[in-house]
């Protein structure tokens, strides 16, 4: 009788550390030599990628620029898994803010993934790729506050253009060479933005600027540049 009894405790505990183990190897969170990369669905991307919910979050295309430029996640900057770690310092500062990388598959944004957490990256997750879920794909440029300065900078025959309210920029003023031409007045001032040059757009957050961008992407405008970081988020020198 207490052999028995033996063997079925014995029994229960087996099958009791088996489920354990299966719930442990069933998680999201990937093991990495420096920390856990957690994994998102397409759907879980894109609703993180809605509303006011997307400025707590940085997405990274790791694709070539090529297949970036021919249909992107609404947001998402470019930085090639080629060449990562020599960029890696233009996200310096978001060592402990939310990453979100994505590919085609997973594959090459796991291996990003994967080279953020090894330099301190401490909240990075790794999105469906573009071919494992249908998202609503862009063609416009996103890019950083430093880096829209730099094309300021760099470009000096692009059209800079503020799509903040008239009043706001009245009042703060705006980016030095840039014309203000509000959200909600674009179709009637299309002849102040030729589609031969770049069009370089910002805001407050990069919000009212990113639906601009689809909206001149809608009219056939192929280079057109989006501030994800708007004049809220980065320091720009405002002029009035």
């Amino acid at each position: 009788m207490n052999n028995k009894r033996f063997k079925f405790i014995t029994l229960i505990a087996i099958m009791t550390l088996a489920m354990i183990l299966t719930v442990a190897c069933g998680k999201n969170p990937t093991s990495s030599d420096s920390g856990l990369i957690k994994s998102m669905t397409g759907e879980e991307l894109v609703k993180q990628n809605s509303g006011k919910d997307k400025d707590k979050v940085l997405i990274i295309d790791v694709r070539s620029p090529e297949e970036y430029k021919a249909g992107h996640i609404p947001n998402a900057i470019n930085m090639n898994v080629d060449g990562f770690e020599d960029r890696i310092a233009e996200i310096e500062d978001l060592k402990e803010f939310p990453i979100i990388t994505y590919c085609n598959s997973g594959k090459k944004s796991g291996d990003v993934a994967e080279i953020l957490v090894k330099n301190g990256f401490t909240n990075v997750t790794n999105g469906a790729g573009v071919k494992e879920f249908e998202y609503d794909l862009v063609h416009y440029d996103d890019i950083r506050g430093a880096a829209f300065q730099n094309l300021i900078d760099e470009d000096k025959d692009i059209v800079l253009v503020d799509v903040r309210p008239e009043k706001q920029v009245g009042e703060e003023g705006m980016i030095e060479g840039a014309i203000n031409i509000p959200f909600d007045a674009i179709e009637s001032n299309l002849d102040k933005l030729p589609k031969d040059k770049t069009i370089a757009l910002y805001c407050n957050t990069g919000t009212k600027s990113a639906e601009v961008a689809q909206e001149l992407e809608g009219l056939g405008y192929e280079n057109v540049v989006n501030a994800i970081e708007g004049v809220k988020e980065f320091d720009f020198t405002l002029v009035k």
